[in-house]
C-alpha cells in the first residue's frame, strides 16, 4: 500500500475590523487575521499538511505574498488547487485532521460547518475530515489573544 503522510502548521496575527475565515467558514468577530489572502490559518496548515505529504514544499512557495495574484484570496480556491496536484501526482485524500488554538471567539459550535466545507472543497466525505478548537488556557501569544496557530496532519492514499 502506498501512503503519505503530511503535517502543516500556521500562525497569523489577529487585529481588529478585519474578517476572520476558519476552515472555509466566516466567524463572527470583531477581530481577524493579518493576511495576504484571507487569512484562513485553518486551510493554510491543511495545504502545507498535503503538500507535505508530496514533498511540494509549502503554500508560500506556490502562492507567494508576494504575488498581486493571491492578494485577497479566499483560501479555498488554494485548497481545491493543492487537491488538483494530489490527484495529478495520482494519490487521494483519505482523512485529514486538523486542531486550531484560539483564545477568542469560542468557534466549537461552528466546527460542524468547517467540517462540512473542507469536505466539500476536497471532494472527500465528513466523516474524513477532522477538526477540533482548542484554548491556550490563556498562556502565549494565542492566549493574550495575539494570534491564532493550527496544526494540520494529512493522509495520502495512492488511487
Amino acid at each position: 500500500m502506498d501512503i503519505r503522510i503530511g503535517q502543516g502548521y500556521d500562525v497569523h496575527a489577529l487585529k481588529a475590523g478585519l474578517p476572520m475565515w476558519l476552515g472555509g467558514v466566516q466567524i463572527p468577530s470583531e477581530t481577524g487575521f493579518v493576511a495576504h489572502s484571507d487569512g484562513d490559518v485553518a486551510i493554510h496548515a491543511l495545504c502545507d499538511a498535503l503538500l507535505g505529504a508530496l514533498a511540494l514544499g509549502d503554500i508560500g512557495h506556490h502562492f507567494p505574498d508576494t504575488s498581486d495574484e493571491w492578494k485577497g484570496v479566499d483560501s479555498k480556491l488554494l485548497l481545491k488547487r493543492v487537491c488538483a496536484m494530489v490527484s495529478e501526482r495520482g494519490y487521494a485524500v483519505s482523512n485529514v485532521d486538523i486542531t486550531i488554538a484560539l483564545q477568542a471567539p469560542k468557534i466549537g459550535f461552528l466546527v460542524p460547518q468547517m467540517r462540512a466545507c473542507l469536505a466539500g472543497v476536497m471532494g472527500i466525505a465528513e466523516d474524513r475530515v477532522s477538526v477540533k478548537a482548542t484554548t491556550t488556557e490563556r498562556l502565549g501569544f494565542v492566549g493574550r489573544g495575539e494570534g491564532c496557530e493550527v496544526w494540520a496532519v494529512a493522509l495520502l492514499v495512492a488511487e
